[in-house]
């Protein structure tokens, strides 16, 4: 039996997912989402000041990422990717519309690959709902969630709030309690949005994403789900699943 699951013939897609070296949800995420047959393989973009305490610190962040980018592209190329997967949410969205648009084009054609990124999953995703009007929660720095919030307006939705939470360091972002993101939810959920948006890979948000609906009115949207729901869709696997939210159930 094991040797007829490990046969190569089970293996749906392959994708190298780029994320940061301090980012741990995002390989526990996407193995809880994908499906039977669909594999991801990691590389780390290198922080070596994982300080989030101050604007400052953030952009440095960032910019530590993008210096670390191409290794953690090369490495993850290794594993014979059938596609990309850019779980940086802040490094696309900084740039704008335009600017990760061209970050991504650049990706693709250095990776001869397709290329799918939180941001883009998310917009996917809430013109799948039909949502125009959103609230967002982030774990970021008030310059940053200045930059996520232009990212959506420019997107073309109407952002009626954005909630974030200070996380002071990049790895203080998995730390952040249930108690206290329910608590941002509830509280967000009040600008009379069509959709909440849950963005920032390494904060711990898809369950209870998921289980939102039940305790929100507002259909609630966590950028790992979204990420993996798109990039399964691109890929041509359809398999839904009935624990995950209302993109993997219903779309």
């Amino acid at each position: 039996m094991l040797a007829a699951m490990l046969t190569a013939g089970t293996i749906r897609t392959k994708w190298g997912v780029i994320i940061p070296s301090t980012n741990i949800m995002v390989e526990h995420d996407f193995a809880a989402l994908c499906p039977y047959g669909v594999t991801f393989h990691a590389g780390r973009a290198y922080i070596a000041s994982p300080s989030m305490a101050t604007d400052a610190d953030a952009k440095t962040l960032l910019d530590e990422m993008d210096q670390g980018f191409s290794t953690a592209l090369r490495d993850v190329l290794t594993a014979k990717p059938d596609r990309i997967i850019i779980a940086m949410s802040a490094e696309v969205m900084r740039r704008g519309v335009q600017g990760g648009q061209d970050f991504v084009d650049d990706i693709a054609q250095q990776a001869g690959l397709p290329v799918t990124t939180g941001p883009e999953a998310v917009i996917a995703a809430l013109h799948r709902i039909g949502a125009t009007r959103i609230g967002v929660l982030t774990p970021y720095q008030p310059e940053s969630d200045a930059l996520t919030r232009d990212y959506f307006e420019a997107s073309g939705f109407e952002v009626r709030q954005v909630a974030g939470l200070r996380c002071t360091s990049a790895t203080d972002i998995a730390e952040v309690t249930p108690d206290r993101i329910v608590a941002a939810l509830r509280e967000l959920d009040r600008c009379g949005a069509d959709a909440l948006v849950q963005v920032g890979s390494n904060l711990n948000a898809v369950a209870l994403a998921a289980q939102a609906e039940r305790w929100l009115d507002t259909p609630t949207i966590s950028m790992n789900t979204a990420t993996v729901w798109h990039a399964l869709r691109q890929s041509g696997i359809t398999d839904q699943r009935g624990d995950a939210g209302p993109l993997l159930r219903d779309f």
